[in-house]
């Protein structure tokens, strides 16, 4: 800790040592500089943080689900078109980006899809792709060398100079034991 006589002492030593005046609590210190005093900051450290946890196991509105209306009514729908629909729980990443919906005037529903492309190490989102849209005509954007944007293009190389017979489209099934098939 460094004690200074004046403002101007302070912000000549942020400056200098680029510090921002708060001490770093998780900081390494070596055991030969370790006292008392560093270690009743991990003490207040280790309290602080037991404190929050419990703040946050009490708190009611964090625990709150959020309303699954909108899930069930995609499953109903899913189970009327002899789809097994499989949802995360509320907060994880995955379901707050996934933006797939049922479209009932036309009676479809609209996916939200990951494209990976392994060998090139390219990862693409489309979203709001209709059920009937076949496969070919998705990737058509991305891999066919007329209609596809070049800078995709160019970054799936690999992909649009191959004959399209030995590309090969893999689909991820998901809670299932590698090498079950």
């Amino acid at each position: 800790m460094k004690y200074s006589c004046s403002l101007t002492c302070v912000k000549q030593h942020k400056t200098a040592f680029s510090c921002n005046g708060v001490r770093e609590k998780t900081a390494f210190v070596s055991i030969n500089e370790f006292s008392d005093l560093n270690l009743l900051s991990d003490y207040r450290f280790l309290e602080d943080t037991g404190r929050m946890a419990d703040i946050a196991a009490r708190d009611d509105i964090l625990r709150k689900p959020k309303s699954n209306k909108f899930i069930n009514f995609l499953r109903n729908r899913a189970r009327r078109h002899n789809i097994h629909l499989r949802t995360l729980p509320i907060g994880f990443t995955k379901r707050r980006e996934n933006s797939t919906y049922f479209h009932n005037k036309s009676q479809k529903f609209y996916w939200h899809l990951k494209l990976i492309f392994p060998h090139s190490h390219a990862e693409f989102t489309e979203k709001r792709v209709p059920d009937d849209k076949p496969l070919c005509n998705i990737l058509k954007s991305y891999i066919d060398p007329q209609e596809s944007d070049p800078v995709i293009c160019q970054r799936l190389k690999i992909y649009t100079m191959s004959p399209q017979s030995d590309i090969q489209i893999l689909m991820k099934v998901e809670n299932r034991p590698h090498n079950s098939i």
